[in-house]
């Protein structure tokens, strides 16, 4: 109970910060960040992705995800399978046409237009959200474990291949320690509006 109640507590520290940004330094910032997972070298190598639709004052990941697709790599978004507390994944290929708000009024891929992925896609790369990281690689979700779950169903840990895992945060949600769980997953890259951060090694 401890270190959820320590979880809860950072997460609505970083998500009240965050909301108080102002419009155009959220912008910039985004601009920023995006320009640099651009010039991720395990970025360019990647052929299939696994991104997401940003909401609130998330980094915003949709010119990120508009250049990925004009650079022809296939893209895959989750959609939350409320019955299976699931994330399932889906090839999108148009970013007006192809998502709606689903759960939470997040942005979601439609089923009736994409086509659902097995979870045994080959996934190069994968941009995790998250409400607070640390410098190692410590990632603090919004609490549902949604992609814990699907990191252990895409990419067990005994498996010899992974996707790389990065994540895209703004500097303030950089934080020195998070408390962490068996099943909690690192990431291997960080990208702020700042730096690249290379959290480990394989």
């Amino acid at each position: 109970m401890f270190m959820q109640t320590m979880k809860q507590t950072i997460r609505q520290s970083i998500i009240a910060a965050r909301q108080k940004m102002a419009v155009a330094e959220h912008d910039e910032f985004s601009r920023r960040i995006t320009r640099r997972i651009l010039q991720l070298e395990a970025y360019n190598r990647a052929e299939t992705v696994l991104g997401y639709m940003s909401f609130g004052a998330e980094f915003a990941t949709l010119h990120w995800l508009q250049q990925a697709l004009q650079a022809g790599k296939q893209i895959l978004l989750p959609k939350v399978n409320s019955a299976s507390k699931q994330l399932e994944l889906y090839q999108v290929s148009d970013l007006q046409r192809d998502v709606a708000p689903g759960l939470w009024k997040i942005p979601e891929p439609l089923p009736e237009r994409c086509n659902r992925v097995s979870d045994r896609q080959q996934l190069d790369f994968i941009l995790l959200p998250g409400v607070a990281f640390a410098r190692d690689g410590a990632r603090l979700g919004y609490g549902g474990g949604f992609y814990d779950k699907l990191l252990a169903r895409i990419s067990p840990p005994a498996a010899n291949e992974h996707p790389v895992l990065a994540a895209a945060a703004f500097s303030m949600q950089i934080i020195k320690d998070i408390p962490q769980e068996a099943t909690d997953r690192k990431v291997e890259w960080l990208l702020t509006e700042n730096e690249v951060i290379h959290c480990s090694t394989r």
